[in-house]
């Protein structure tokens, strides 16, 4: 059995590809699954990239999909043949957030899902989305149902809603994706003129390019006629908190799911009070969100958007694109 290893104390240079023993049969209340597809999240990127230090020798990647091949004594949700995904939070099953940390976490506290054959309990996998393919299920892991937590579940999103997406990473053309398929107007930002077209296309309706435009919040705010928008997908952290608060209208909700200008900065209090919004830190969600978000896909016939997909072997490789940040959307490992 082939997996990615990752050394001590961390880097892209830093990961092997190894043969390992297969992992044998399911025990009771396991499954064994063959894993197709992953891909990658800045979550994945820190880890590997040393920047979250973890155990030597631990396999990478927190998302996975594949198919059961095997289930253990007392398993009957599952069975051979069903295609399914991995839980980013294997023990949060339901109800409100009970984790603050990583120590559960596949790929960083625990071994993840780059290697072919992986023998987990049942409970760490949902099923996946009739018709879809490994490589679009292993996207729904982490930044699709982190969208889905932050803008349904949290958020409360509705019809005729405004959301204001930050960027065209995973996390924010699934929220592009979601706010349309359910009637809500999409503000998107991005430096790129090009990226922004093809955010257009998905169904954008109004597009900033927040090179060109420092005050993109006070922007997107103008465009609502002075309103503000009733959800900001937030992925930038400290550097950009000042114009999502800006964004956002009176008692709106500000979906803090990133810190991609830094984990620590000066937070605008008087102008978020002036506001009376609603700022709130997420991580991913639970396996019955997860299991929600999967009926909602198959309801709306929502796909990913992958840029690029690359082999196990090449998932250095993948993860230098990731750094370059030219990708539109999620980046895939597919073997």
């Amino acid at each position: 059995m082939k997996e990615i290893v990752l050394h001590a104390p961390g880097g892209l240079d830093r990961l092997e590809l190894i043969e390992m023993p297969d992992p044998g049969a399911p025990g009771p209340g396991e499954i064994r699954v063959r894993v197709h597809a992953s891909s990658l999240n800045y979550h994945d990127y820190g880890v590997v990239s040393g920047r979250m230090p973890t155990e030597n020798g631990r396999i990478p990647m927190s998302d996975g999909a594949g198919v059961v091949e095997a289930v253990g004594e007392g398993v009957t949700e599952f069975h051979a043949g069903d295609q399914v995904v991995s839980c980013f939070f294997p023990g949060w099953l339901e109800g409100p957030p009970t984790v603050s940390d990583f120590s559960t976490t596949p790929g960083d506290g625990v071994d993840g899902y780059a290697r072919e054959v992986v023998v987990r309990p049942a409970t760490w996998f949902t099923r996946a989305p009739k018709g879809f393919s490994h490589a679009e299920a292993a996207t729904l892991t982490t930044a699709g149902l982190t969208a889905w937590r932050a803008l349904v579940v949290n958020g409360g999103l509705k019809a005729g809603d405004v959301v204001l997406v930050l960027g065209t990473g995973g996390v924010s053309i699934f929220a592009l994706q979601l706010a349309k398929a359910m009637g809500a107007t999409v503000i998107a930002t991005s430096s790129s003129d090009e990226k922004l077209e093809r955010v257009r296309a998905l169904g954008a309706d109004h597009t900033i390019n927040y090179r060109q435009h420092e005050d993109w919040g006070v922007r997107a705010r103008d465009w609502t006629g002075g309103r503000g928008v009733d959800h900001v997908i937030e992925v930038g952290g400290p550097g950009t908190l000042g114009q999502s608060i800006a964004a956002v209208r009176v008692g709106g909700h500000i979906a803090l799911i990133g810190v991609l200008t830094g984990r620590a900065g000066e937070v605008p209090t008087g102008a978020l009070m002036a506001r009376q919004a609603r700022l709130e830190g997420l991580i991913v969600g639970n396996r019955r969100q997860q299991i929600d978000f999967v009926r909602a896909i198959e309801a709306t016939g929502l796909r990913p958007v992958i840029d690029r997909s690359f082999g196990l072997p090449e998932i250095a490789d993948a993860f230098r694109y990731e750094e370059s940040g030219a990708h539109f959307g999620k980046i895939g490992l597919t073997f």
